[in-house]
């Protein structure tokens, strides 16, 4: 049978619609879960007055307060914080060859925030309170993000430097990773012992990751570091799937890979560091979604990115629901529940590759 040139085969254009379906099917589920997040809570509300009130239809001032001052920036950065923390670690896994890197398993969050308490207590970009619901407020969010991302930097150069030695392999990069956990976790350990009771209090509090605290001054930099984040690694794409096939592989095909493996773990630490360091560290999204991604639409980067995207939203906004009435009428942490949601998840899928 003669093809046309650049006629695309059957079997080939049904693979690729499988894999868009499964996108779409994921982003239906986002909308839906995002929803639910704003409707679930202390003061229930209909979904579909939910929705009402997003489209401007409501007649409840009441609901209207609750849903726009509270709800719908927290669902919002739930989406933000998923979508980044998922592309910056399936950027990573991929720069680095390394299935189990990540910005929590490299260490990288836990620099961004010690780097985020020390502009708070040190540099004071923070309001210490001593109030419960409220303990620290960032009145800088600015400087707050400078400095984490500089220690996330500081422990971008250590990874890069481990991965240009010669024979480094995967388990190498987690004890890196490792070390590097435990040497800011010390740090924060440090501020911690030589704060007042105040400041040890908001250190805590803002350790626990939570898309609770976010408010609506927050969501335009996430937004704009996230989104060009994500549309950097879009774009890069196909430089991605060449160094999956090595780099010596990618070299061949004219990738320079020193500078795409710098600049983008450059960019996925930039991400990492403005979501840890508005947020709070949040654990295991940027390590699970990817691999659930994969066993669903492959390895290939121009379906793997975007679904990772879709997948963080979707684990964000779920363990945010879940959060706000698995204990009600108290409210847990969103890091408390991808831990224990994504530790789990995680194993069932290595325990399932190995044993294939």
């Amino acid at each position: 049978m003669h093809l046309d040139e650049g006629t695309i085969p059957k079997d080939y254009q049904a693979y690729l619609d499988r894999k868009v379906r499964w996108i779409l099917l994921g982003i239906a589920l986002s909308l839906f879960l995002f929803v639910m997040a704003i409707s679930v809570g202390a003061v229930a509300i209909p979904p579909l007055d939910v929705a009402q009130t997003l489209l401007g239809f409501s007649s409840s001032v009441k609901w209207d307060r609750i849903i726009w001052n509270i709800r719908l920036p927290q669902a919002i950065a739930a989406v933000i914080a998923g979508v980044g923390l998922a592309v910056a670690g399936v950027a990573m896994q991929s720069i680095l060859r390394n299935p189990l890197a990540s910005p929590f398993t490299l260490g990288i969050s836990s620099a961004g925030a010690f780097g985020a308490a020390v502009s708070v207590i040190v540099l004071g970009a923070g309001r210490i309170q001593s109030t419960v619901a409220n303990p620290i407020t960032i009145s800088n969010p600015y400087l707050t993000t400078t400095v984490a991302f500089l220690f996330c930097m500081l422990a971008t150069g250590v990874i890069l430097l481990i991965s240009h030695i010669k024979g480094a392999s995967p388990e190498v990069m987690v004890l890196t990773g490792i070390a590097l956990s435990s040497l800011f976790s010390a740090g924060v350990m440090f501020l911690q012992y030589f704060s007042n009771d105040a400041q040890l209090a908001a250190v805590v509090f803002w350790t626990f990751g939570d898309v609770g605290r976010a408010t609506w001054d927050m969501l335009p930099l996430m937004a704009f570091v996230v989104g060009a984040g994500t549309l950097y690694f879009i774009a890069n794409r196909w430089n991605y799937n060449a160094i999956d096939a090595g780099d010596e592989t990618a070299q061949g095909l004219g990738v320079n890979v020193s500078r795409v493996r710098l600049v983008g773990m450059t960019v996925a630490a930039l991400v990492s560091a403005v979501v840890v360091a508005l947020l709070g560290v949040i654990g295991f999204v940027g390590l699970v979604c990817p691999h659930m991604v994969r066993r669903i639409i492959g390895d290939d980067q121009r379906f793997l990115i975007p679904g990772s995207a879709v997948m963080g939203a979707i684990l964000l906004l779920a363990s945010d629901t879940v959060a706000r009435v698995i204990v009600a009428p108290y409210v847990l942490p969103v890091a408390v529940l991808t831990a224990f949601m994504g530790a789990p998840v995680f194993i069932f899928l290595l325990f399932r590759g190995y044993k294939r």
